[in-house]
């Protein structure tokens, strides 16, 4: 008898899944462990396995249509084996959720004698950056995000060395409107078409679980300041010697707040709860959840024990986690049961930020650009600075004010003597 392959629960909050595409055809051989589908979950896309050997007889699940999670997706067995309707035939109904019915077209307006007020000319940030005048000094990181976002460099002064145009003076320009009158946003017609786009089921947990943390949990906020200066020496010391080993280690500035974040509760284990109405729950470990952005949203996955792992090994296997997110291939257990999130939008050039709680955690730690600024020293001087933001925000029904106060002078502390995160 042919066996059932069913929709499978590939989180703990799906109730049912999206094929995106098979990767199997009807009378394609298949045996154990082997990839047949892609399925969209609440969360991410991911690659569904077959337990059995044989032939893939019947899909009945077709891609672009979603099914309750247990419920019949295809049948594999023998070559020829007849397969009985009423097994897949009765199960719960699936239906097409991408693609919301059609509206009727409404009947076209009557049309007016009165002149057409003339639209605002609107830009389009497709379009490949033009650079007039000869020859821009740029890298070629600066080069690929200023046709990204349509920035003309001719207009730019560069703060990299010998004048050269980086990364930060193309976001910063892109942020501003740029020095001159023309800075390469050019009004050529529409940003993009119009359209009606259907949410994923990601983007619906998104907005479901948010909506509910805003609504449902008190949040309050805790904002710090923190010198970067001596984690930028640190981190270029040991980056020098890393990337000489067998398997080469570059850390990065986010690697050093994850540590700092595992030590800091540590010290401060009340940030790492949640809230079950009638009590706290208090968490033994820290499992450290860090924001990735993937098209057509964000998954956080998860540094589990991150208390008891060195800065490198949080280093290396966030980069992993985080290269896994992006092609779709976390495992459920990767992602799920986080106990605090760390949101890093400093890569983009936001210098601050508040982020949402993700329940059932307990606090969130926002974390922003690092800033050159003009700061005071210890003897009342004018120095050049390195300032990073932290927003800690926190669900006031399981931490007080305090409590994240003293987290975030914790992590603090490390960042700004950043070897106690080597020992």
């Amino acid at each position: 008898m042919a066996d059932i392959i069913e929709m499978p629960k590939l989180s703990d909050t799906m109730t049912e899944g999206r094929v995106v595409k098979w990767l199997k055809k009807e009378g394609d051989q298949v045996k154990e462990g082997d990839v047949i589908a892609e399925i969209e979950t609440d969360k991410a896309t991911m690659d569904m396995e077959v337990f059995t050997s044989g032939v893939l007889l019947k899909i009945v699940v077709p891609e672009g249509v979603s099914a309750p999670c247990k419920s019949p997706v295809a049948f594999v067995g023998l070559a020829g084996e007849k397969i009985d309707d009423s097994l897949w035939k009765g199960a719960p109904a699936v239906e097409a959720k991408e693609e919301a019915p059609k509206k009727e077209a409404a009947p076209e307006p009557a049309k007016s004698s009165a002149p057409t007020p003339s639209k605002a000319p609107t830009v389009s940030i497709a379009t490949p950056v033009t650079v007039f005048g000869g020859t821009v000094k740029a890298s070629p990181l600066a080069k690929k995000i200023a046709a990204e976002l349509n920035v003309n460099l001719t207009n730019l002064t560069g703060s990299g060395p010998g004048g050269r145009i980086v990364r930060a003076d193309v976001l910063k320009a892109q942020q501003t409107g740029g020095a001159g009158s023309d800075w390469g946003l050019h009004p050529i017609g529409p940003i993009a078409k119009e359209e009606r786009i259907a949410m994923s089921g990601m983007r619906k947990t998104i907005a479901k679980r948010l909506t509910e943390s805003k609504q449902q949990i008190p949040h309050f906020y805790v904002e710090m300041e923190v010198d970067m200066g001596p984690a930028m020496v640190l981190r270029a010391t040991l980056n020098t010697k890393l990337e000489k080993l067998p398997k080469p280690v570059k850390l990065s500035f986010n690697d050093f707040v994850l540590k700092a974040c595992a030590e800091g509760i540590r010290k401060i284990p009340a940030i790492n709860c949640s809230f079950e109405e009638d009590a706290i729950h208090q968490f033994s470990s820290v499992h450290l959840a860090f924001g990735v952005a993937i098209p057509g949203g964000l998954i956080t996955p998860i540094i589990r024990d991150a208390q008891n792992k060195s800065l490198k090994a949080i280093s290396e296997e966030a980069k992993e986690l985080a290269g896994k997110a992006k092609a779709s291939k976390l495992k459920p257990e990767e992602y799920t049961n986080g106990t605090f999130t760390v949101s890093n939008l400093g890569m983009f050039g936001v210098d601050r930020f508040s982020a949402i709680v993700n329940p059932p955690q307990a606090a969130i730690l926002a974390v922003g650009n690092i800033v050159k600024k003009p700061v005071v020293d210890a003897n009342d001087n004018i120095v050049v600075g390195h300032r990073m933001s932290l927003v800690l925000s926190a669900d006031h029904r399981v931490v007080d004010g305090a409590d994240g106060a003293l987290f975030l002078k914790e992590v603090k502390e490390l960042l700004e003597s950043p070897a106690l995160l080597l020992v």
